[in-house]
């Protein structure tokens, strides 16, 4: 498959996942927990199936197993909390500013060399989040589950620094997902289960086997198979879509409404991203 759309298909499927989640609590047919210990359990299978295919093995070792796993527990937890009641688009921002935010944190803790257009495309970035979360500024969003997709903004900001010291991503990330399942599980059945809450149906299973399996496990999977063939400003670049895409695809399929205040927070955010990441100086010598 040509990369353009190999790309094209690994950015929609992370988009998929903020659909998939809102789509399945949207509809009452499961709870946020057992959501985020389905798409844990589907997602470490088909990643482990994926090891003993690509790999002939499971390393359940490695640098920073720790932090990873309990990060990817915050990141599903939050995510799927916080999806209660976001929308789509609104979560997938959120989620994707803190991220960028979390990992320039990790580059300050790493005394990463900083240049000012990392600075300001920040300062942007978080300037736009800041604004559409503001009380009263933009679409109505409720704190508590703004926290929620906050913190898992931060747990997969962790996650991927705590990545960068794996050698073998795929494997990294099959070990990490294996790992956290069992805990999830038993995080899952020990959560108290609100009055008149969403029981289990058949479509809130197969909306979260579909999202861990499909979106996350095979998503991730191909992302770990672009990355060696592309540029990191070409990698941040694309993660930019994914936002846009999840609006879109929740107002396809979930009727979520079109907010201006949103769609200008929305420029800001991927604009100061972009800022951030974008080489500009080898694109000036490239022309």
């Amino acid at each position: 498959m040509p990369l353009f759309f190999l790309t094209t298909w690994t950015m929609i499927a992370f988009a998929a996942n903020s659909v998939l989640n809102r789509l399945a609590l949207a509809g009452g047919c499961i709870d946020a927990a057992s959501f985020g210990a389905i798409r844990l359990v589907a997602g470490a299978v088909m990643l482990a199936g994926l090891c003993l295919a690509l790999r002939g093995r499971i390393d359940l070792r490695g640098p920073g197993r720790v932090a990873g796993v309990l990060a990817l527990l915050v990141y599903i937890y939050g995510f799927s909390g916080a999806y209660n009641a976001l929308d789509a688009g609104i979560g997938a921002l959120i989620l994707f500013g803190v991220v960028q935010i979390t990992m320039f944190a990790g580059g300050l803790w790493a005394r990463e060399a900083m240049p000012p257009r990392r600075w300001i495309g920040a300062l942007v970035a978080f300037g736009g989040l800041a604004w559409l979360l503001w009380p009263g500024a933009g679409p109505v969003i409720s704190p508590l589950h703004g926290l929620l997709m906050a913190l898992a903004g931060v747990g997969w900001g962790i996650y991927s620094l705590a990545g960068r010291l794996n050698r073998d991503a795929l494997q990294a990330t099959a070990t990490n997902f294996i790992l956290a399942a069992p805990v999830g599980v038993v995080l899952t059945l020990l959560w108290p289960s609100a009055p008149g809450g969403a029981e289990i149906g058949r479509d809130g299973i197969l909306l979260a086997i579909a999202s861990g399996a499909l979106t996350s496990g095979v998503g991730y999977a191909m992302w770990y198979s672009i990355l060696p063939r592309i540029g990191a400003s070409v990698a941040a670049v694309a993660q930019l879509t994914v936002p846009v895409i999840a609006m879109a695809g929740g107002m396809i399929f979930l009727a979520e409404a079109l907010d201006l205040q949103f769609v200008m927070a929305t420029a800001l955010v991927l604009g100061g991203v972009a800022i951030s990441v974008l080489p500009l100086g080898r694109v000036r010598r490239d022309r």
